[in-house]
């Protein structure tokens, strides 16, 4: 995989604007399928809501952002309209996340978020456009990064190094049982997995698990067993080899 861009003439002089042609060329060229492997993936045509890319192979969709900075918590993205039907359908795409080198004209570092991590939760509605704004009214969105579970935020490129794409291939596997979940399903998941991230460590116990209680319950208030609720997920994530019994009440994270 070519890390360095092809510096061809565009008609824009904004440089953000020349280096979205930059990076979604490099992906058409460059990127394979992280999902199964399959490249080159294939540019949908300009203006198209949401999505950017897609596989050829196994027909994944992929919405490439690309930045000069590191991304942060949010990420800013379309029409809150678009995304939420699109979640609403299952039809979301898959999320890329390039951070370039702009002296170099280069990839620094790419992360792929796989659309099964995707729930209304991290979603976050932005305010109207104001009545002055060429598109008054317009409602945009924000993805809250740093609500995706470590298992979903699968790096490609680190610090300009490729990772290996069987590495990466079989990370995304690992997580595909999301994939058949329904949405209020998908979100305890995805939830509890990533306040098992924040023990910051690869084993734990149920009780560790029960520390999030309040916060679980702030997410979904109406629950009165959140408790029970968080043990079940934990069995589920166990069942679809995520996690693995240890000993009676204690758990370790798999592949960590």
């Amino acid at each position: 995989m070519k890390l360095k861009f092809e510096e061809a003439q565009t008609p824009y002089q904004s440089g953000a604007q020349s280096a979205r042609v930059w990076t979604e060329q490099w992906a058409a060229t460059e990127l394979y399928c992280p999902g199964c492997g399959s490249r080159p993936l294939t540019g949908y045509e300009n203006n198209r809501p949401v999505a950017d890319l897609h596989c050829g192979g196994c027909a994944e969709e992929f919405e490439l952002k690309s930045s000069k900075r590191s991304f942060g918590k949010k990420v800013v993205d379309g029409a809150y309209s678009a995304m939420s039907e699109r979640l609403s359908s299952g039809s979301n795409p898959s999320l890329l996340l390039l951070a370039y080198d702009r002296d170099r004209l280069a990839v620094k570092n790419l992360i792929v978020v796989p659309k099964h991590f995707f729930t209304m939760g991290i979603i976050e509605k932005r305010r109207p456009l104001g009545p002055n704004a060429r598109r008054a009214g317009w409602v945009g969105c924000n993805i809250l990064y740093d609500r995706v579970p470590k298992a979903g935020r699968i790096p490609i490129v680190e610090d300009g190094h490729p990772l290996p794409q069987d590495e990466v291939i079989s990370r995304w596997r690992r997580s595909l049982f999301l994939a058949d979940k329904n949405e209020a399903s998908r979100g305890w998941l995805v939830n509890v997995m990533r306040c098992v991230d924040a023990l910051e460590r690869q084993e734990f116990t149920t009780d560790d698990a029960y520390g999030f209680a309040g916060e679980l319950q702030a997410i979904y208030p109406n629950n009165r067993h959140v408790k029970e609720k968080i043990r079940q997920q934990l069995q589920v994530l166990r069942d679809n080899g995520w996690l693995e019994f240890v000993s009676r009440g204690r758990y370790r994270i798999v592949g960590r």
